[in-house]
């Protein structure tokens, strides 16, 4: 099945009636014409905002997707029933489908890739597809074993009901609608921004085998996740702004929480990935070498009279045009050639391909 296909399949298993909730919430947050808009429920907001962003980033991402650092389980919980009051399913659920992300982040089985089922499908619409309806509890073993996650996994959206009434009763109307309806609309998109856009709009500083890309003005807003390309080179750090000057507010808030005792063993880069000196994966390699084959166009060259195959030089040249800075450079030439001489051999041994000239 084709690309194309493949998105359309995707796109027909889309459940609409699944997102009746999720628009619901969207179309919810006009009621402020009604409602007003109060200081206190304004308070709310930017409040429930940055609490529950930070409950996104070093709860669901770094703490339970990648266990950037430790905490004691009255923490875990903590992080973990904040991170479901965002109503963005349950920390098994998020986890599980993070971790599958990253095994295969932009390609054709990746959950949500810009590149292969377009950026709106992969800011939103694969959450509501019934292929990933389920918790993948066989990528989640280290947090299955807490029966505590395992409750809040079967009432995923408890934590968040619980504080909207809380908003009801501190605000009224305009708390529940203002202070709890808009701030879990802000999150949502902001965190649905990392899936989408940090795939497409940004700067690349390492080889990672797939489009993530820092962006200043996404790791403004999601508290340091914007630097999403640093993220992908080194998946298991606490810290994600590898520069002084790339703001980061949840290591801040980590590093805090490190020296009262309530966090500890945070995970950093090793100076070689600092540095961008570290030699790069086998699966990253291959990765990029494929990126790289796919840029020469193996039909065409099967066609010629004789076939041109492009020398190492110019898969070299166009590497380095192509990635970033990495002393693998040239494990993924090597391995891009052959993955170019395997795809024009198979043009040449298609049954209507016409057979080369020789010489009379």
């Amino acid at each position: 099945m084709s690309p194309a296909s493949d998105q359309a399949a995707m796109g027909d298993d889309i459940v609409y009636p699944s997102a009746i909730p999720f628009l619901i919430v969207h179309l919810g947050c006009l009621a402020a014409i009604w409602t007003g808009i109060s200081w206190p429920a304004i308070v709310l907001c930017v409040t429930l905002y940055w609490v529950r962003m930070f409950a996104v980033t070093a709860g669901y991402h770094r703490y339970f997707s990648h266990r950037a650092f430790a905490t004691g389980r009255v923490f875990q919980f903590i992080l973990a029933f904040l991170a479901q009051s965002t109503a963005q399913k349950s920390v098994l659920w998020w986890a599980a489908k993070h971790r599958h992300h990253h095994l295969h982040s932009d390609t054709e089985r990746d959950v949500h890739s810009p590149r292969h089922t377009g950026f709106l499908y992969s800011h939103i619409g694969w959450v509501f597809t019934r292929q990933h309806w389920d918790t993948d509890f066989g990528q989640v073993p280290d947090l299955t074993r807490y029966p505590e996650l395992r409750w809040l996994d079967k009432v995923e959206l408890a934590p968040a009901f619980l504080l909207g009434a809380f908003c009801f009763l501190v605000a009224g109307w305009s708390g529940l609608v203002v202070g709890f309806l808009w701030s879990t609309v802000l999150v949502y998109h902001a965190t649905f921004c990392i899936n989408s856009l940090a795939h497409v709009r940004g700067s690349r500083r390492y080889v990672t085998g797939d489009d993530s890309r820092n962006n200043l003005g996404l790791a403004l807003l999601t508290m340091g996740e914007g630097w999403h390309n640093n993220h992908h080179a080194y998946q298991s750090s606490a810290r994600q702004g590898f520069r002084w000057w790339e703001i980061d507010a949840s290591w801040y808030i980590l590093k805090l929480l490190s020296w009262l005792g309530i966090v500890r063993d945070l995970k950093a880069p090793p100076e070689s990935v600092l540095r961008n000196e570290q030699r790069l994966g086998t699966r990253t390699v291959h990765r990029a070498a494929e990126q790289l084959a796919a840029r020469f166009d193996s039909a065409h060259i099967a066609n010629l009279q004789p076939p041109h195959i492009p020398s190492r030089a110019e898969l070299l040249a166009q590497a380095k045009a192509m990635f970033a800075k990495t002393p693998s450079i040239d494990l993924i030439v090597d391995r891009g050639r052959e993955l170019l001489l395997a795809a024009v051999d198979r043009h040449l041994a298609a049954p209507n391909m016409a057979p080369p000239a020789t010489s009379g």
